[in-house]
């Protein structure tokens, strides 16, 4: 019997999760078993808010530091949460399909996020969620909240507030059961975190050329080439995983078309691009101020797609994002 591949994964109920169901298609493609290994991150013992801590890498750190040292062979990070450097010596060695990416409002009685009466108080510790829903419910409290899933939707059960704001893939992943009424919030109204619902497996850059066949089974091109532009975007920007902007591509036919937005902390001012670009450098359409930057080199998608968002990045800054976008959360 062959030995089993080990996957690194944080302990928390989501990471698990996420990490099973990459277990599965691993087993699946290999015909080996795949062990978790449980990896404790200082994301999960450190409760303080995210922004007082730096959350740029707080769940990375430790992850890949078990990766050099050989206690696991890949590991499975949720991709909105991974700095955009990679560590010499690791890479992204898949980028599954992606799940859906929008936020999604729970409350107890179905009120939508816009018609939350004042003092109502919305909990969530991302700043760029805090900046939309200063924008989108300006009469509402932001409470700023760290935790589990389960911790978070208990807070509204219970009374202690009337909404909180989370990932829809992670609800997903979970299978998480509620009463709670849900509000999906649409990505053209409501941009969503570079990554959200996308996973990110790496492994050693010298790992077993079996283990490496095996985990590009699990690529999806489209996803990879959509998350390729949006972290681009965010390296552009100089801007950490906890800044308060948003970017979301999608794959339509041989063009790319993405839409960001960066915020004020405070969700007072907001600078916006609407971008679609052929994978193969060819200018379709752009909408949106600034000037019109040069086609990306259409040999290689990918390539197109990464020069795409520092285009877009470069268009941001000239607009003013570098004000809002604040330097101690660089990559």
């Amino acid at each position: 019997m062959s030995t089993p591949i080990r996957l690194g994964t944080r302990r928390s109920a989501l990471a698990q999760a996420q990490s099973g169901h990459v277990a599965a298609a691993l087993e699946k493609l290999s015909g080996r078993r795949v062990e978790l290994v449980p990896i404790t991150s200082e994301g999960d013992t450190n409760r303080a808010s995210l922004s007082e801590i730096g959350g740029q890498g707080i769940f990375a750190t430790r992850l890949r530091e078990a990766l050099f040292a050989g206690e696991c062979d890949f590991l499975v990070h949720s991709l909105k949460d991974l700095p955009t450097a990679v560590p010499e010596g690791l890479v992204i060695a898949a980028t599954p399909k992606r799940e859906d990416p929008r936020d999604v409002v729970l409350t107890r009685d179905g009120t939508p996020l816009h018609e939350l009466r004042s003092g109502s108080t919305v909990g969530t510790g991302s700043p760029r969620r805090i900046a939309q829903v200063h924008r989108r419910a300006p009469k509402a409290e932001v409470v700023d909240i760290r935790g589990n899933v389960d911790s978070r939707l208990t807070r509204v059960t219970s009374g202690e507030l009337d909404a909180v704001i989370l990932a829809a893939a992670g609800l997903s992943r979970l299978g998480a059961e509620t009463p709670l009424r849900r509000e999906e919030l649409g990505l053209a109204e409501w941009p969503t975190a570079p990554g959200q619902g996308s996973l990110a497996v790496e492994t050693r850059a010298d790992a077993p050329e079996e283990l490496l066949a095996a985990l590009a089974g699990l690529d999806d091109t489209d996803t990879r080439l959509a998350i390729t532009v949006e972290r681009a975007i965010l390296q552009g920007l100089d801007a950490g995983c906890q800044a308060p902007m948003a970017a979301h591509a999608v794959v339509e036919g041989s063009s790319i078309r993405v839409r960001t937005v960066v915020y004020a902390a405070d969700g007072g001012r907001r600078i916006g691009l609407d971008v679609t670009e052929d994978l193969n450098g060819e200018y379709i359409r752009r909408n949106g101020s600034g000037n019109g930057a040069d086609a990306a080199d259409g040999a290689d998608p990918m390539h197109a797609a990464r020069e795409l968002g520092f285009t877009v990045a470069r268009r941001l800054l000239d607009q003013g994002a570098a004000g809002l976008v604040s330097r101690e959360q660089s990559s």
